[in-house]
């Protein structure tokens, strides 16, 4: 060593919390419902098609001038009030959406001032319909490893902004809304490891059907959703169930101690097919939210939570097993103990 080199030194190791855990979830629906025959006056179809390949009967739409922002900021508040916190208490807030409008700067940036969570770290995370369980992932590591005690996660999109309203692969499956949990500190586990990965050979499965760059030319039309149904459906059955089993090993529980399953609502038919593949009891609660919200993307999971619970159609301090997937194709699913 030269006199010139500074002796070795050694960064102080994180002083994490030995677990993390969901403390509170809200949810927020925009006020009007559409029904499937509404969507019809414009889509070439029919309420009984929608039901049977979809089992969706209505979804909500954001008004006009009601953001990503303004639907996040309304759940956020309420899950932050449901905690026994304040916003000044939130460390870090994510936003898991793919429908902000702006590309910078980021819609979490914003909401933490909306809120009143200054200087909290703000993040969005571009998982799609994976963003929520993602979140949960991000958030749960950071408060274990010391670097937030309290984090905000929000899953919202307005899905309206994306979908053409005439196309029959899209058109009907989805809807706006924006759900929100709380995440701190415990003293044991209470969200288990989450399975996560992507398949990127398969980019093209879920996608806008032209780039942003586009629009730079004059005339181009406004970008929309484009969705390979069959392929994407297959993927959804016979992929996520060995994947949602992974995070029961991961956990170190098995179907039988949940109390409720909640995946991402992208179908009935792919929520009862994951459900049979998993061989779940019959105690265990099913999420079928889809019904009445359709697929509100990142939204979806936090939305069905918040609905069971409120319901009791799911026990405060039961075991749920999460699963998200879509656009990627990404996915990622954990175990986690409802709030």
């Amino acid at each position: 060593m030269s006199e010139q080199t500074p002796a070795r030194a050694r960064i102080a190791p994180p002083t994490g919390s030995p677990g993390a855990r969901i403390l509170s979830v809200a949810s927020y629906l925009p006020a009007r419902v559409v029904s499937n025959d509404e969507v019809c006056e414009v889509l070439d179809s029919s309420d009984q098609w929608i039901r049977e390949r979809s089992g969706i009967v209505s979804r909500r739409r954001a008004a006009p001038d009601e953001s990503v922002v303004d639907m996040g900021e309304k759940a956020a508040l309420l899950a932050i009030e449901r905690a026994g916190l304040s916003p000044a208490d939130v460390d870090a807030v994510l936003v898991a959406t793919v429908t902000h409008p702006y590309q910078l700067p980021s819609a979490a940036s914003l909401l933490v001032h909306r809120i009143g969570a200054t200087p909290a770290a703000a993040l969005d995370v571009a998982a799609a319909c994976a963003g929520f369980a993602y979140g949960v992932g991000l958030a749960s590591d950071m408060v274990r490893a010391g670097s937030a005690g309290t984090v905000l996660l929000v899953g919202v999109d307005r899905m309206t902004d994306l979908i053409d309203p005439t196309d029959r692969g899209t058109a009907f499956i989805f809807g706006d809304g924006a759900g929100a949990v709380v995440i701190g500190r415990s003293e044991e586990p209470e969200i288990g490891p989450t399975v996560w990965g992507s398949d990127g050979s398969q980019w093209g499965a879920i996608a806008q059907n032209r780039s942003w760059l586009d629009l730079k030319e004059p005339g181009t039309p406004y970008p929309s959703m484009f969705m390979a149904g069959q392929a994407v459906f297959r993927w959804a059955v016979w992929s996520m169930a060995p994947e949602a089993q992974k995070a029961l090993d991961s956990a170190g529980v098995t179907a039988d101690d949940l109390a409720a399953f909640i995946p991402h609502q992208a179908n009935a038919r792919i929520i009862d097919a994951l459900a049979k593949q998993l061989a779940l009891p019959e105690h265990v609660v099913v999420a079928r939210d889809v019904v009445d919200h359709a697929n509100t993307s990142a939204a979806s999971i936090p939305i069905a939570m918040d609905r069971l619970l409120a319901t009791g159609a799911a026990p405060h301090g039961g075991l749920a097993l999460l699963i998200g997937y879509g656009s990627g194709l990404t996915h990622a699913a954990q175990v986690v103990r409802l709030p």
